[in-house]
């Protein structure tokens, strides 16, 4: 249902498609774990940035290949596993302009992050804090404004309204889920 900043006005221009867990081989080539549901998008990409802790730096993709749902990217200039490891734990990051487009009912998750979630009887649970996925669907964390976390599955018997421009999201709490 859902793609790996608030609303319509703040929306990032950047967003994340996959993180670096480590690297491959001995050319200097990472492995990424991908967050998004078609791992062959990466074949479209010419550049990416690399985010790290302390920057995000722009690349040149020298190949892609694809290993046991994980891809194998060869950066230029990147070419020692020595220099690989520097970027482990990175993010890879794309322009919004580069995104695929959505169908209708999708949603990018960075501009979910923050949106207030409320019950359909009208009661605030709190902001979506993070959105992971299970293979199933996807988990939406909401947290509330004392930390307390509540996990609501991304599925439509759920998630009743997505609206971005009013930084909303409505659910249904189905019995049992809190």
């Amino acid at each position: 249902m859902l793609f790996t900043m608030k609303g319509m006005v703040k929306m990032q221009k950047r967003l994340e498609i996959g993180q670096i867990i480590n690297t491959f081989g001995i050319k200097g080539e990472v492995k990424v774990v991908p967050f998004t549901n078609d791992i062959k998008r990466f074949d479209e990409l010419e550049k990416i940035y690399v985010k790290t802790k302390k920057e995000s730096k722009l690349y040149e993709i020298e190949s892609i290949k694809y290993h046991k749902n994980m891809v194998l990217i060869k950066l230029k200039s990147i070419n020692t596993p020595e220099q690989a490891e520097l970027l482990k734990n990175a993010y890879i990051e794309i322009d919004r302009n580069q995104a695929i487009p959505l169908e209708e009912g999708e949603y990018f998750i960075a501009d979910l992050i923050g949106l207030e979630v409320y019950t359909d009887e009208g009661k605030l649970l709190g902001k979506v804090d993070d959105i992971y996925n299970t293979g199933a669907n996807d988990i939406y964390v909401v947290k509330d404004e004392l930390g307390k976390q509540i996990l609501l599955p991304g599925i439509k018997e759920v998630i009743k309204n997505v609206d971005l421009d009013g930084e909303k999201i409505t659910v249904h709490l189905i019995p049992g889920l809190i």
